[in-house]
């Protein structure tokens, strides 16, 4: 085991001992940033918080050309767990704990390298990745920081993710008008019937996306995650709630998207709104999505990390390259064992990565 990912392994202990669920997102200003902050001398550290349990950590050293951003909240633990999950255990050539592989580990080689460098270094650590809910980063955004780069960690097994789709929620509610079922109904009786309706030719509408491609990623991808509404069997639906998402390819248009999902079928939903909206990476239309996408190839190029696929799920990486930065995802771990019972990272990897970021760092300096 190397002296780095021994310090790495020190400070992983300390934040998964840290509960940092979301939800709840019961996470304020001490606990967790108190360790960070007595943990990155020589750092000038600020900690803003902007309610609900979202709290961010920035500390820079010198003028760094890089910010490295990392989420220090986690998803809630399942029942399955066989241990305590906020306890760190070392089994073989894994690290187990909550959080461990999404995405503690990575903030704790960056801690462990602050501590083994001297030379320029900025940190962004943050706690509403998890929620749907990205008060920390667009916070951060309003005062635009001047950096060459952002590189965000996430599991992506120690390559360099350039692509990823976007993520849209949405809720929407169909009205139709109750009464004894035993009659016949027109199309807008039912609004059970309605979300059916709409969900077939929703379901139909995806299918004919197939061919669509980018960056080795075909097709969109979407579900209907709940209906509800109506009242029995005999009764005609007053009302239907319908909750679904879908995950766009960098090159699809999301409004055009959400306007095609809003007027599948007639009637057309009475309410309709997304409930959270997160960009693929790249951001910007196809011309400005290849542009960037290349860009953030050479630095990874530059930088001697490996580049790996385009991965289907969503990172806060989209939030800063729609806002101009040179972005793409970096960390260890695999994302198979996020958000699993005994969640994992491999030590080789959490070492790989902490001498990937020191050699990034002693290069700046240099």
């Amino acid at each position: 085991m190397s002296a780095l990912l021994d310090e790495t392994l020190k400070h992983l202990r300390a934040l998964v001992g840290f509960d940092t669920r979301n939800p709840p997102r019961e996470i304020g200003t001490g606990g967790i940033f108190d360790y960070l902050r007595e943990h990155l001398p020589g750092f000038e550290v600020i900690v803003t918080d902007f309610g609900a349990g979202a709290v961010n950590l920035y500390a820079v050293r010198g003028k760094p050309k890089y910010l490295f951003n990392v989420h220090m909240d986690t998803v809630p633990d399942s029942p399955h767990w066989t241990a305590d999950p906020h306890t760190l255990r070392i089994e073989g050539d894994r690290a187990i704990g909550l959080g461990a592989c999404d995405i503690k580990g990575a903030a704790a080689a960056l801690v462990a390298v602050a501590n083994a460098t001297k030379g320029d270094m900025a940190l962004l650590l943050s706690t509403d990745e998890e929620a749907n809910d990205a008060r920390c980063i667009d916070g951060f955004l309003k005062d635009k920081p001047v950096y060459e780069a952002v590189i965000v960690a996430e599991p992506t097994k120690g390559e360099a993710v350039l692509a990823h789709r976007g993520i849209h929620s949405v809720q929407m509610r169909f009205t139709g008008k109750a009464g004894h079922a035993s009659g016949e109904q027109k199309a807008s009786d039912s609004a059970l019937h309605q979300a059916v309706r709409w969900g077939t030719a929703a379901l139909d509408f995806v299918a004919a996306q197939s061919h669509e491609r980018f960056g080795g990623l075909t097709g969109l991808r979407f579900n209907i995650g709940k209906i509800e509404g109506g009242i029995k069997a005999n009764v005609i639906a007053p009302t239907a709630d319908v909750r679904f998402g879908f995950r766009p390819l960098p090159s699809m248009d999301a409004d055009q998207m959400l306007e095609t999902f809003r007027t599948l079928v007639e009637p057309h939903p009475v309410e309709y709104g997304e409930t959270f909206r997160g960009d693929s990476l790249p951001a910007g239309d196809t011309a400005t999505a290849e542009t960037r996408r290349l860009a953030a190839r050479d630095l990874a190029d530059e930088l001697n990390i490996p580049v790996g696929n385009a991965v289907n799920f969503w990172t806060e990486a989209a939030l800063f390259s729609a806002a101009g930065y040179i972005s793409f995802v970096y960390g260890p771990g695999d994302i198979a064992q996020a958000h699993s019972a005994d969640e994992w990272v491999a030590l080789d990897q959490l070492d790989h990565y902490a001498q990937t970021i020191c050699r990034i760092i002693d290069r700046g300096s240099a």
